[in-house]
């Protein structure tokens, strides 16, 4: 059975950085995708460099790298572009490929030679995305930075939080590197590829993480209407952030914690019914101090059973509610298990390695895992060959340091 990308070849330079993820998701689904990397020594300073969590003892990080998803599914080899055979080893892959997936700040890879510019005259049906904290273009397009600091410029970051006068409240990583490194990437790679089919033409994708969090404003409470209102949405105020008695987290009598989420009416009255407290029916969006007094009674009566005995009451009950889950109960939910978001592949040196699914079903053309990630390097010796380089061609790259 064909995949839904079988026959597109994607150049991921991403490193361990979240771009990489999308074209991880093109792999799952066919691609055939070549990480290149840098050797070593090569200068490459990537996503998490020098962070102590990235273990130096071979074994571990030999066993890290079987369970990192990003780069399953792909080809590896390292490619020093700071040399000019390395560049022409990179331009010659290119010159075969339909996209090139970059993260570097702008300019880098012009300076190798092995930008769009570049690149577009060797092949101009390439689709090259470029993914930066704030664009290609712009004032702010230099400064460094990580999801958070996206997040703040967005606006999201500052309305993120349960009280009015508290500080902003990180969301993770999952902003600007999840929905947009990976996901607005990925989107508008697919998108080219589509126009490519009616142009025969490639293009620039610029994604900046900066832009995409300001693109999800669309969708947040308060800031969508902001523009005709007038009206600034305050942290710790909003519709969905935890401080409504409809939309909060609840703490259990195990110490454990549920999602509580009767926006709609007729949910808040099943909740309300179901908790004996038809009282509180005609006041769901009550104002202060009303609101705090709601919380509390709500928060005392969620005290008196544990978090999974109030779920299976209230979910018959047909109220929005959900068990707020630590990570190792998600990798055992029944849920994430029978829609395979976690899955056993096998590993020829640890066994059963369990991998994060493939979220994106497709009826007739699914995504698979078909290998895990491989050593740096590992597959230098099939990509060369496959560009049509001869073996004592390779070998003399590799002694040039052009190659790893």
């Amino acid at each position: 059975m064909a995949s839904a990308l079988s026959g597109i070849r994607v150049i991921d330079t991403c490193g361990l950085g979240p771009a990489s993820l999308a074209a991880m998701t093109m792999a799952d689904m066919g691609a055939d995708v070549i990480k290149v990397d840098m050797p070593p020594g090569g200068g490459h300073k990537g996503v998490g460099d020098g962070l102590a969590y990235f273990p130096e003892k071979e074994e571990e990080a030999a066993k890290m790298m079987a369970f990192a998803a990003v780069d399953r599914n792909k080809k590896k080899t390292a490619i020093n572009m700071r040399t000019e055979a390395g560049q022409a080893v990179f331009q010659r892959l290119a010159k075969s490929s339909d996209v090139v997936l970059e993260a570097f700040r702008p300019g880098v890879m012009d300076r190798m030679n092995v930008g769009y510019a570049a690149l577009s005259k060797i092949n101009p049906r390439l689709i090259y995305c470029a993914v930066s904290g704030y664009g290609q273009t712009g004032p702010y397009r230099m400064y460094p930075g990580h999801d958070g600091n996206y997040a703040g410029f967005g606006g999201i970051l500052g309305l993120t939080g349960d009280r009015v006068d508290g500080p902003p409240v990180m969301a993770l990583n999952i902003v600007a590197d999840m929905a947009v490194a990976y996901l607005k990437a990925l989107i508008g790679i697919l998108l080219a590829i589509c126009a490519r089919e009616r142009t025969g033409k490639g293009q620039m994708v610029d994604i900046s993480m900066m832009d995409g969090v300001v693109g999800l404003l669309a969708g947040v409470p308060g800031a969508v209407e902001y523009p005709y209102t007038g009206v600034k949405p305050i942290r710790g105020d909003t519709l969905t952030s935890g401080t409504n008695p409809f939309y909060a987290v609840y703490e259990t009598k195990d110490k454990k914690y549920l999602s509580v989420c009767p926006i709609e009416p007729r949910f808040w009255a099943n909740l309300c019914k179901a908790l004996g407290r038809e009282d509180l029916i005609p006041h769901e969006f009550a104002p202060s101090p009303k609101k705090e007094e709601i919380m509390a009674d709500l928060r005392k009566i969620f005290l008196t059973k544990t978090r999974d005995e109030w779920f299976d009451e209230l979910i018959k009950a047909d109220v929005p509610i959900g068990k707020v889950l630590d990570i190792d109960e998600v990798f055992n939910d029944p849920q994430a298990l029978a829609r395979q978001m976690v899955v056993d592949i096998p590993h020829p040196r640890f066994g059963k390695v369990k991998q994060v699914g493939i979220s994106i079903k497709l009826s007739d053309t699914p995504g698979s895992i078909r290998s895990l990630a491989v050593p740096l390097g590992h597959d230098t010796e099939e990509v060369m060959s496959g560009l049509g380089y001869s073996k004592d061609e390779i070998k003399k790259l590799r002694s040039e340091g052009a190659i790893y």
